[in-house]
């Protein structure tokens, strides 16, 4: 669900209230369409997020703190400059639109007091976040609208800042039931009622008018021109109760989850529509339940966006190691054909005295074959009977050569592919930027990115992923390919016990036995880490390999991560699901 206007006045409230006269303390752009600003009083201090990402624009108070750039953008530099310090005097809403103005206090460039605002627009595709001065003149924004994007409404530096077109949609604020019932049924087509009461309605959700609708039939469809006397009195009924709602802010921050306890939706009041296929939970406040339904998603989209060009680089890395095995797999293929070229060069050989000048081909009989099978064999006719038969000796040596180093390449190639995937395994389960920067580095000294300049500062080694079992077993997991290394081949003990994904790219595993016998469910919550950890995450069941680390080795000239094992054991397990520390 996108985040509606009825709702952007519940978090209107929250915000007066925890916000009201706090300062700019501090200001971030972790990407290019989010802010968060540190807001300090006597109390402490609260960070609000503002987003204008399209899948997540919102604004919210957050206890999240995203991970920022080095640099920060032109655009955060710009409010630190004119906002630092700044205190919040008020915040307003137009109606219901999706449009929310933060009004600032701030002092200028010769100390005078004047007047800052932020218009933030939650409008999907079209969101955006507006720096303003005192008499509403657009000083920039996250995204800048020129003629070439809309003939419309444009947001440029300089000129005056107006409100989105209006929709000519009735208002819950001042707007009765009847009226609503009423342009519903003026409605030039007869169209399902929940959209009926979208196309009518500012700044409600789609799940909104399909509850309306829900409660309004009992849980059957129904369309604009079918409501009767009943249906209308029962619709009325319901939008009362929502008016009421809307306009006294009764409602309750509900979130709305699967089976999986994933979220899926979110509103102010109770949902029925869905029966019991899924379940509800009622959050602290508004902005709590904005900060948890968007937090996973934030993450996804925020690591997806920053490692897309290593993506692309390995993707096309790993395309062409897979074109080039198939072409080098059909030559090896070709080579096969090597003892024939034998064979006809010791037939001529055996045949010199029978093969006339300026001859195109020989018939012979085949000494090879148990059958004495007779066999045709081309001749080049400008060559003499000895030179034809050292022409089909040569192409054997060729095939014969070409084998022995198309096999060796093939190898290498192969090799090289499963280095590849396992850097893009390590890529996929990547949740922080200092992740991707160790997977840059390796890249980087492997030769797959060039380096520029000079060498960047060490932001420090990660640690691995730490669990603990229940029977009080340290559980390691590395990140990357480094880091499987470093746990392996430095950090582990000699009898610790070492996991993997049998034969797929995934992260090295590891029991701390500190001397002790690992019990059964130690090892299987081990196995299934290395599972989860792995291409196959998303399988039922995954072959997991475990042996002693001293059975582990890495071959000389190997690339980061790649080992040999012996000794091993195969458990087959289901990826294990819980986040670690």
């Amino acid at each position: 669900m996108a985040l509606d206007g009825v709702f952007l006045r519940y978090i209107k409230k929250e915000l007066e209230s925890e916000l009201q006269n706090t300062k700019v303390d501090k200001i971030y752009q972790p990407s290019r369409d989010e802010l968060v600003l540190s807001m300090r009083s006597r109390e402490g201090a609260k960070k609000l997020l503002i987003s204008s990402r399209a899948g997540s624009a919102r604004v919210n108070l957050t206890d999240l703190t995203p991970e920022n750039p080095k640099v920060p953008p032109m655009f955060c530099m710009l409010l630190r400059k004119k906002l630092s310090g700044a205190r919040l005097r008020s915040i307003s809403q137009f109606e219901t639109e999706r449009v929310l103005r933060l009004h600032f206090e701030g002092i200028n460039e010769l100390g005078d007091p004047c007047e800052l605002s932020l218009a933030v627009e939650i409008m999907g595709q079209y969101s955006n976040i507006i720096f303003l001065d005192g008499e509403d003149k657009i000083i920039d924004a996250v995204h800048r609208v020129d003629a070439s994007m809309s003939s419309q409404r444009l947001i440029l530096p300089g000129l005056r800042y107006q409100l989105p077109p209006a929709q000519n949609k009735l208002c819950l604020l001042n707007a009765e039931a009847d009226e609503v019932i009423e342009a519903v049924m003026k409605l030039p087509k007869n169209m399902p009622l929940d959209r009926a009461l979208l196309t009518v309605i500012q700044g409600v959700s789609p799940i909104l008018c399909r509850e309306w609708e829900h409660l309004t039939g009992r849980g059957r469809d129904l369309y604009s021109k079918e409501l009767d006397e009943e249906l209308i009195s029962r619709l009325r009924f319901f939008l009362k109760r929502a008016i009421a709602e809307v306009r006294e802010l009764t409602g309750k921050p509900y979130m709305i989850v699967d089976e999986n306890k994933k979220p899926v939706d979110f509103t102010f009041e109770p949902i029925l529509q869905y029966g019991s296929g899924r379940s509800f939970c009622e959050t602290e406040s508004f902005c709590e339940l904005l900060d948890r339904y968007y937090a996973k998603r934030d993450a996804i989209e925020t690591m997806r966006r920053r490692s897309e060009d290593l993506n692309r680089l390995l993707n096309t890395v790993a395309s062409r190691l897979i074109k080039k095995i198939y072409v080098q797999k059909e030559e090896l293929a070709a080579c096969a054909e090597r003892e024939h070229f034998r064979i006809c060069g010791d037939l001529i050989q055996a045949n010199l005295y029978r093969i006339e000048k300026g001859a195109k081909e020989l018939k012979a009989e085949n000494f090879y074959d148990e059958a004495l099978s007779e066999i045709t064999i081309p001749l080049n006719p400008a060559l003499s009977p000895a030179a034809n038969s050292q022409r089909y000796y040569k192409s054997y040596q060729k095939a014969k050569t070409a084998e022995q180093v198309l096999k060796v390449q093939i190898e290498k190639a192969e090799k090289e592919l499963d280095y590849v995937s396992s850097v893009l395994d390590s890529l996929s389960r990547a949740a922080a930027v200092r992740e991707l920067s160790e997977i840059r580095t390796e890249l980087t000294e492997q030769g797959y990115i060039r380096a520029k300049g000079k060498k960047q500062k060490s932001e420090g080694v990660l640690p691995p992923l730490k669990y603990l079992s229940e029977s009080g077993f340290t559980i390691l997991v590395g990140r990357n390919n480094k880091q499987n290394d470093r746990l392996t081949l430095k950090e582990a003990g000699k009898n610790d016990l070492w996991f993997h994904a049998k034969d797929i790219p995934g992260s090295h595993t590891v029991i701390l036995t500190e001397g002790k016998e690992p019990d059964e469910q130690t090892i299987l919550m081990a196995a299934g880490l290395a599972a989860s950890h792995s291409k196959a995450a998303d399988a039922g069941k995954v072959a997991v390999d475990y042996t002693k680390i001293r059975y582990v080795s890495k071959p000389q000239g190997a690339k980061p991560g790649m080992v040999i094992y012996v000794n091993q054991k195969t458990l087959f397990v289901a990826p294990y699901r819980q986040e670690g520390s």
